[in-house]
C-alpha cells in the first residue's frame, strides 16, 4: 500500500474516532423532548392531558443543579408529572441530587407520581429512598392507583412496583380501576405486557432498557435487560391490542458503560386527547 493510501486511511479513522466520540457525548449530555400524541374515545372530545414522563435518571445531572432540565420541564407545562423508576443507581449512597431534583420537580407541578425500579430495590438504602421520596410529598403508586379529574372526564392512575425484582402486584394496582375510565398504568419494566391481556389499561408508560444505550442503524437496541439480545421492547411506542399502547422511555441516565450511542437522552410529553 503507497503512503498516499495510508495517510487517507489514517485520516479516514481519526475522522471516525473523533466523529463517533462528538456523538457519543452529544447523546449522553445533551437531551431532547420527545413527543407522543393518543387519541381515545375514552375522553370526551375536547379533553386533553399532558403527562411528562422521565425514566432511568441515575443520577444524571444536566447542568449546575439540573437547571438545564428544570427550565425546559418549566417550558412544557405539564399536567402531571410521571417518575418510572431508578431515580438513582443501585450503588447510590449519597441521595443529595437526587432530592434535591425531585424538590424542584415538585415546585413545578405537585402531580408527580413515582413507581419503583429495580434499582432502587437493588440499593441498600431502599427505605430512605423511598421514604424521602413520601416526605418531599411525591405520589407513591407502586401496587396502587389514584384517580385525576380532566375537564370532567375520570382518568386513572395505576403502577405497579418493579417487576423485574418481582416487587409488582398487578391486582392490588388494579382494585379500584373502572373498564369505563381511562387507565394509564406505570411499570418500570415493559416486560409486564406479557401478563396483561384481560386488563382495562389502555397506555402503559414503561422504561427499563434505556433504549439499549448504544444502537447500531437499521437494528436499534442490541441488548436490553430482561429481553436479551435484539429485543423486542427497546424503544418508543407500541400498540399491544386495539387502542392500546406501550411508551417504552430511553431515558435520561446510564448504568455500567456511562455512555449513550445513536440514542439521545431524552423524555417524553405524552399528549392525551379525547376523540
Amino acid at each position: 500500500m503507497s503512503k498516499r493510501k495510508k495517510r487517507m486511511f489514517l485520516y479516514a479513522g481519526l475522522f471516525v474516532a473523533v466523529a463517533g466520540s462528538l456523538k457519543i457525548f452529544h447523546d449522553t449530555n445533551v437531551f431532547k423532548v420527545n413527543h407522543i400524541k393518543i387519541k381515545t374515545e375514552k375522553l370526551t372530545n375536547q379533553a386533553s392531558l399532558k403527562i411528562l414522563q422521565l425514566s432511568d435518571i441515575h443520577n444524571k445531572i444536566f447542568g449546575k443543579d439540573n437547571k438545564l432540565l428544570i427550565d425546559e420541564i418549566k417550558s412544557l407545562h405539564p399536567d402531571i408529572i410521571v417518575l418510572t423508576g431508578d431515580l438513582i443507581d443501585r450503588k447510590t449512597t449519597d441521595f443529595t441530587a437526587m432530592f434535591d431534583l425531585v424538590e424542584q420537580l415538585q415546585s413545578i407541578n405537585d402531580q408527580i407520581f413515582f413507581v419503583s425500579g429495580n434499582h432502587e430495590w437493588g440499593n441498600e438504602k431502599t427505605v430512605e429512598i423511598f421514604t424521602g421520596l413520601v416526605a418531599r410529598d411525591i405520589h407513591m403508586l407502586d401496587n396502587t392507583s389514584r384517580t385525576i379529574e380532566v375537564d370532567e372526564n375520570v382518568i386513572q392512575l395505576a403502577g405497579v412496583a418493579d417487576y423485574a425484582t418481582e416487587h409488582d402486584d398487578l391486582s392490588a394496582a388494579m382494585f379500584h380501576t373502572q373498564d369505563e375510565n381511562y387507565t394509564v398504568l406505570l411499570s418500570h419494566v415493559p416486560d409486564i405486557t406479557h401478563h396483561l391481556a384481560n386488563e382495562p389499561i389502555d397506555l402503559i408508560l414503561s422504561g427499563h432498557t434505556h433504549g439499549g444505550q448504544i444502537r447500531v442503524p437499521f437494528i436499534g437496541a442490541l441488548v436490553a435487560p430482561g429481553q436479551g439480545y435484539l429485543p423486542a421492547l427497546d424503544k418508543g411506542l407500541y400498540q399491544w391490542s386495539d387502542d392500546k399502547y406501550l411508551h417504552v422511555d430511553s431515558g435520561l441516565g446510564t448504568t455500567w458503560l456511562p455512555i449513550r450511542f445513536l440514542n439521545q437522552s431524552q423524555m417524553t410529553m405524552i399528549t392525551i386527547e379525547g376523540k
